[in-house]
């Protein structure tokens, strides 16, 4: 697994295309919801740990938002509530690399909840795990490049940037450190900069790997959660167009619609992985503790197939309602569970006209074909 900069370094030192280029490639890769990880999570913590390590153990690539700054020497005041504010130690990365859990976004609304510095801490202490990221970097340029996986048949590229909510100092700029911001005009559509940028980030991707994904974490929410928002469909398609294997979203705490566009698809919003709010019971429905693992498969960059693995995760502590440490993590849903899941995202994606199937014991997958 090679980080984006080394393997920057590496392919514009090759005279020839590297071998993998020339040949068919199949590659699987795990699309999991946001991680937001406070608290380390061992066996004795994650009863289904395991369960989950050996779901995801077979992927080329597992994919999460990182929606945690880690605290370091260089961490600022918190620029919000305690309540809401998204803080760890860096052994919450080993729980994620425990489960297999191989690149990350570090796009969102919290990557500044310690200022610049809990930034430059967070991407220290990933780069010292060996976990490639994408979405923040020491400049404007830098937060806009690719993360790459490299896997047996070549490197899997994301894109990754954010909308909404990214508070005042938390964008990069061309001199300060931060996020790949995509803001919104008066007029409610995304800043021709922030889309050129990103789109040329797309197209520069895909001349280096086969398989692309755009990742966006948005917070320009419609009044109904589960709605997603005309602009971002659009921007979606466009993503697609300029040579995306799929797009992939979170920002909203629960699931919403798939559509399959030119036979890609599209994830406008997977939940939640883990789910470590400090919010009391009772904050979130229960559709926040309902998520699904997508298992893709990709051939030369076309996905192939997208299956369904539906996930749980407990809104109370192992030792109960005050224990937080312990709370929001994912189990492989039972089979009642994961029809109930199945159903609503049935419901959500028959808005875009796509075709979400499923057995009777709670087996889902995508009818790419519709």
């Amino acid at each position: 697994m090679l980080h984006r900069r080394a393997f920057l370094a590496t392919s514009t030192a090759a005279v020839t295309a590297p071998a993998w280029a020339a040949v068919p490639s199949s590659t699987k890769v795990a699309l999991l919801g946001q991680a937001l990880i406070e608290h380390a999570l061992p066996p004795s913590a994650w009863p289904a740990r395991d369960a989950i390590a050996r779901t995801l153990n077979p992927f080329d690539a597992c994919f999460s938002n990182f929606e945690t700054v880690i605290k370091g020497p260089r961490a600022g005041a918190p620029t919000r509530e305690l309540g809401t504010l998204h803080a760890a130690t860096p052994d919450v990365i080993d729980t994620l690399k425990a489960v297999h859990v191989n690149v990350l976004s570090t796009s969102n609304n919290h990557a500044f909840d310690l200022g610049t510095g809990g930034i430059l801490d967070t991407m220290d202490a990933l780069k010292a795990a060996h976990l490639p990221f994408a979405g923040t970097g020491h400049t404007l340029n830098e937060a806009a490049q690719p993360a790459f996986v490299d896997t047996h048949n070549g490197p899997v590229a994301f894109v990754c940037f954010a909308s909404g909510k990214v508070r005042e100092g938390g964008a990069a700029t061309p001199t300060r450190a931060g996020v790949n911001e995509m803001r919104l005009t008066p007029e409610n559509a995304p800043h021709p900069d922030d889309t050129t940028r990103i789109l040329k980030a797309v197209r520069d991707a895909r001349a280096r790997a086969k398989t692309v994904f755009v990742y966006q974490h948005n917070h320009y929410w419609e009044p109904d959660q589960v709605q997603v928002p005309r602009w971002q469909q659009a921007f979606a398609r466009e993503c697609i167009d300029a040579g995306a294997s799929s797009f992939v979203g979170h920002g909203v705490p629960l699931l919403q619609g798939i559509e399959v566009y030119r036979g890609a698809p599209i994830f406008y919003g997977l939940g939640n992985f883990i789910f470590q709010t400090e919010k009391a019971q009772g904050a979130y429905g229960p559709e926040s503790w309902q998520s699904v693992i997508v298992d893709c498969a990709f051939e030369n960059g076309t996905c192939r197939s997208a299956k369904f693995i539906p996930i749980v995760l407990n809104e109370v502590g192992l030792n109960g309602p005050d224990d937080m440490k312990t709370r929001g993590a994912p189990s492989i849903a039972t089979a009642v569970q994961a029809r109930e899941i199945l159903t609503r995202l049935q419901g959500l994606s028959a808005v875009f006209n796509t075709d979400v199937q499923m057995n009777g014991q709670g087996e889902g997958w995508l009818n790419l074909a519709k």
